[in-house]
């Protein structure tokens, strides 16, 4: 089945329910489309921990080969995959280089320390993005009493940064230079394909150099559950270890893939219309006074916005939205993000400006 679909072509004869609210708090959220529910009740299944689950199988084939990596792995999550990565590209006590905003520190509970025993290097990058130059200076010298620097992770786009694109240049020459001092680099790249689609460029080239990524089924792509994780066959079987180890062997897995396989397939032909209708969303709300936010940075199905000049703080702002049906959170106590998706129609984006407008 070929990624290249168009959105009438992913959509026709499969309207959308109608909605009581209007989910603006992530592409999380997304409901499985009629076709991934049919697969999935259809789904040919087996016991997949036995690696005979043929319908995870063909899931993580088709994914190591768009992504031109000798192997993948089906995990529950997508913290789940990143660290699993962590912990196989690292030992105990080590360091692992970052942006200050990344997923893997934020937002995964701690777990960096917990399962694998490692502490964040932190870099601010404008716009969640870090360059070699920043990070050749927090790589530690070899001295027994500092922690050293076992990993390099960068996310694509950014989660908390407003849905930044990573420039190729500037992650491919992290990669270069981080390999030629024997530093692996993890990709955390949860919305990789919305990276692409904003780059125009398949998911294969802005990938090729990392030593392992990670990308979500169950975000911008619809699945109900489940990630990936892609690199070399040998990383892939110690991630496989692993996996195991944080309970991530599902036996009949199948009925899962099923919906991953549709979700990788035919799902990210239609992402440009998510970017399209954040693009709409900022450029709306840069109107509105009190709200700052600049419209030419939203390049994919995130923004991120100041509210102060409204004189709410976000945990007021999301209540008032609360109570016209829209939902939405905020970073901090300054700072609401929106998040475009599947379910979020163009129309959508046309109410949510006008509450905000009424509110403010």
């Amino acid at each position: 089945m070929p990624v290249e679909q168009t959105q009438s072509e992913v959509t026709q004869a499969e309207p959308k329910k109608p909605r009581t609210v209007i989910d603006l708090r992530s592409d999380t959220v997304t409901q499985p489309t009629p076709e991934m529910r049919r697969a999935m009740a259809e789904a040919e299944v087996a016991d997949d921990v036995y690696g005979e689950d043929p319908t995870v199988n063909r899931l993580q084939e088709r994914a190591a080969q768009i992504f031109q990596k000798e192997a993948a792995i089906f995990v529950p999550t997508g913290t789940m995959g990143n660290q699993v990565a962590i912990r196989v590209h690292t030992q105990h006590g080590q360091e692992i280089i970052c942006e200050e905003r990344a997923h893997f520190i934020n937002l995964e509970s701690a777990t960096v320390a917990a399962f694998s025993g490692c502490q964040p290097r932190t870099i601010y990058g404008e716009d969640g993005v870090i360059t070699w130059e920043q990070i050749k200076k927090k790589i530690a010298p070899p001295a027994y009493y500092r922690a050293q620097t076992g990993l390099i992770s960068l996310e694509n786009t950014g989660s908390l940064a407003g849905g930044p694109v990573f420039p190729l240049n500037v992650s491919d020459e992290i990669c270069d230079r981080a390999h030629e001092v024997g530093l692996p680099v993890h990709l955390d790249g949860a919305r990789i394909f919305n990276a692409a689609t904003a780059m125009a460029k398949p998911v294969a080239e802005i990938t090729r150099k990392f030593d392992s990524v990670m990308f979500c089924l169950s975000k911008g792509l619809c699945a109900p559950v489940g990630s990936m994780l892609v690199g070399s066959k040998a990383f892939i079987d110690k991630a496989r270890i692993f996996r195991k180890a944080m309970g991530g062997g599902m036996r009949q897995s199948g009925v899962l893939a099923a919906a991953g396989l549709i979700a990788l397939e035919k799902m990210p032909a239609r992402l440009q219309e998510d970017h399209d209708n954040a693009r709409l969303l900022a450029e709306g709300l840069a109107e509105i006074k009190g709200i700052k936010i600049d419209p030419k940075k939203v390049r994919t199905n995130i923004l991120v916005f100041n509210i102060t000049g409204t004189g709410m703080d976000t945990t007021e702002f999301s209540r008032k939205l609360g109570e016209k049906k829209v939902l939405a959170a905020g970073i901090d106590q300054e700072q609401m993000r929106f998040v475009t998706h599947n379910d979020v129609s163009t129309e959508d984006c046309l109410s949510v400006l006008r509450v905000v407008r009424e509110n403010c």
